[in-house]
């Protein structure tokens, strides 16, 4: 009998194009920032991107997501102008040499995300989860692309000062909640909700999410988690973010046990094995 908590099939459709998964996906992340946390996450050249996207296509990502503006804790703000420029080529380049991948825009802003899908983007990934313009949600309607909402409180600029919940799992669940509702009041179709570990989290409340994750089920929209070399991880261990890759496929392995549907990596080969692992594992349970 299938167990629908832990189900992990997901139907997107991008742009008029039905996309159907019977097993959670890879996303691989490239960052055309100068300045992300991860340093081996930053590609700055048409030619690294492709290599990478490569890479993470051979190895068997599902999604490719391209960001150009920094979200880790307290980085510079830049223009939009500065952003396209940043994005803009990345997903041309990939969508020439790729047709058929599937392209994240990791955006929060309505005017990027619209000129991303017209380079090639199929999917917008926002971290503001509409907060930072709701007009994003009728861009995800009026192209229909699949919209991923994260939680974040505040800006990256200021989240992590914003921490303080009256109950985490439940404040999250009403702010999903809401702004579903008001998403698809816009005719957005696909939705993915993202929990944004390490966005407006400290530690503890980090590893709440993912030790509670099932509970986010009763939203009925996919969940993805991002987690890949987070300081939610080397902090704990003592550790660095380059040194972090068996910590993060602990938290992949438990997410995904736990109900992920998604996972956000920069490394997509071993968020492969973990999910073959835990799919292998529901079927013989």
């Amino acid at each position: 009998m299938k167990d629908t908590v832990f189900s992990s099939e997901i139907t997107l459709n991008c742009q008029g194009i039905l996309h159907e998964f019977s097993n959670p996906l890879i996303m691989g992340i490239i960052n055309t920032t100068p300045d992300s946390f991860f340093e081996d996450s930053r590609k700055n050249s048409t030619t690294e991107i492709i290599a990478q996207v490569s890479d993470f296509i051979q190895a068997g990502a599902s999604i490719i997501d391209i960001g150009g503006y920094s979200s880790r804790p307290g980085a510079k703000d830049i223009s939009e102008i500065e952003e396209t420029q940043r994005v803009l080529p990345a997903i041309e380049a990939i969508r020439t040499k790729f047709p058929n991948s599937l392209i994240s825009i990791d955006t929060f802003r309505a005017s990027v995300a619209e000129q991303a899908i017209h380079k090639g983007a199929n999917i917008i990934n926002d971290i503001s989860g509409g907060q930072a313009n709701p007009n994003i949600f009728n861009i995800s309607a009026k192209h229909c692309a699949p919209y991923i909402m994260m939680h974040m409180k505040g800006t990256p600029q200021n989240m992590q000062k914003n921490t303080s919940y009256k109950h985490l799992i439940k404040d999250l669940i009403l702010f999903f909640s809401n702004q579903i509702r008001l998403a698809k009041k816009q005719g957005v179709k696909d939705i993915i909700i993202d929990p944004g570990l390490g966005f407006s989290k400290t530690l503890d409340q980090n590893y709440e999410i993912i030790a509670k994750l099932e509970l986010f089920k009763a939203l009925e929209q996919p969940i993805l988690i991002g987690a890949s070399r987070k300081s939610m991880l080397y902090n704990l261990l003592n550790i660095s973010a380059p040194e972090s890759l068996n910590a993060t496929s602990i938290i992949n392995t438990i997410s995904l046990m736990n109900g992920a549907n998604i996972l956000r990596v920069h490394d997509v080969k071993e968020a492969i094995e973990a999910q073959l692992i835990t799919s292998k594992i529901k079927v013989s349970t």
